[in-house]
């Protein structure tokens, strides 16, 4: 388990925050500069924090109170920086072995061999980081943060360096070699399809301060609030007046139209009716009522209303449609009210680039009432 609960001053930033985990692997997400790597380097002992309390693995790290500092050197750490910093004077082998210079010789070279070879380096030891691609570079930092078999391994951004094609196929190789060294590893990214891809938990920073922790699943879902929807590139988040809320549902107000969507169990929140709240339905879940459907069944066809489609665009596979529900302007956002995304063989299909009106629909399960700040 870690557990972390610090602050640090810094001329224009304050870092607090406080967070735990049991998940193998654990994604600090969140915007540039919001104190995710300053957090890595205060597990790391690079930085001290002013306060707090830091233990990896049931052992204390840091300890403002106790006036405990554990040296960085022996809190048996792999930290991979971003951009690597990997020495370009020395060899593969030798940057390997750098952490590893007080074992024998014989011990460190047959060491270095068995941690290059597992993450296939092994034609690489005589080369040095210049003659490298960007991935053979990432497998070197990360031989180098696990040839000492530490305890727990810090990736900064370890992608981050690297154009987008390269990226993906690289991220799919980190997730394999952590999970097959089994090393307990914190991740910093601002890529959330990294931190969803690599980790089971992620943590949510803004502006020093950590809004949300959760294991990924609920995430998407269940965002804490408006501002960790934001974060997490949600769109269509909307405003609503309440009608009724009931355990099981909660009936909504929304450009002239009554919407339902189911209560979170879990949540118990039974706002009275007139309260405005903040909801949100993904542009994948919305959906178009084919035009052949004639008087479509309104168990199935929940949420209904019509309009037109004011904006497109082509994102490659899916088609992004820009939907103006009909009614009395102001729209939620400019000239449109929802953002919906359709696959391409959609869109052609129903010749939405040719037909611009309308019904859609949205199952009360995917519409998302968020909690009140």
């Amino acid at each position: 388990m870690l557990s972390l609960a610090i602050r640090k001053a810094l001329p224009g930033f304050s870092l607090d925050v406080a967070w735990e985990a049991h998940e193998k692997v654990v994604a600090l997400f969140g915007p540039s500069g919001a104190g995710k790597t300053l957090t890595l380097q205060a597990l790391a002992g690079l930085v001290r924090p002013d306060a707090g309390r830091i233990v990896v693995g049931g052992r204390v790290f840091f300890d403002g109170a106790r006036g405990v500092n554990v040296r960085p050197q022996e809190r048996h750490l792999g930290y991979v920086f971003q951009g690597y910093a990997l020495f370009p004077h020395l060899s593969v082998e030798d940057n390997v072995g750098y952490g590893l210079r007080t074992l024998a010789q014989e011990a460190r070279r047959r060491r270095v061999a068995e941690v290059m070879e597992r993450l296939g380096l092994g034609g690489q030891a005589r080369r040095h980081p210049r003659e490298l691609s960007g991935g053979q570079q990432q497998r070197v930092a990360l031989a180098r943060a696990l040839a000492g078999d530490p305890g727990l391994l810090l990736l900064d951004e370890p992608l981050s360096a690297l154009d987008a094609p390269l990226r993906r196929q690289l991220r799919e190789d980190l997730m394999q070699i952590v999970g097959e060294w089994g090393v307990p590893t914190v991740l910093v990214t601002h890529d959330l399809a990294e931190a969803f891809q690599l980790a089971d938990r992620i943590v949510i920073y803004d502006q020093g301060r950590v809004v949300q922790a959760a294991p990924k699943s609920d995430l998407l879902s269940r965002p804490a609030s408006e501002q960790v929807a934001r974060l997490l590139g949600v769109r269509n988040i909307l405003e609503g007046t309440v009608l009724k809320a009931t355990p099981e549902i909660i009936q909504l107000r929304w450009r002239g139209h009554d919407l339902e969507a189911i209560n979170s169990p879990a949540r118990g929140w039974l706002p009275p009716p007139g309260t405005r709240v903040v909801f949100f339905i993904r542009p994948e879940y919305v959906r178009l009522i084919r035009k052949d459907r004639q008087a479509p069944d309104p168990t199935h066809y929940m949420n209904r209303m019509e309009g037109r489609v004011v904006a497109q665009v082509d994102q490659g596979t899916t088609w992004t449609l820009y939907f103006a529900v009909d009614g009395a302007a102001p729209h939620a956002r400019e000239s449109h009210d929802l953002e919906i995304e359709v696959p391409r063989l959609v869109h052609e299909m129903l010749e939405i680039g040719r037909d611009h009106r309308w019904a859609i629909s949205m199952h009360r399960g995917s519409i998302h009432v968020l909690p009140q700040a």
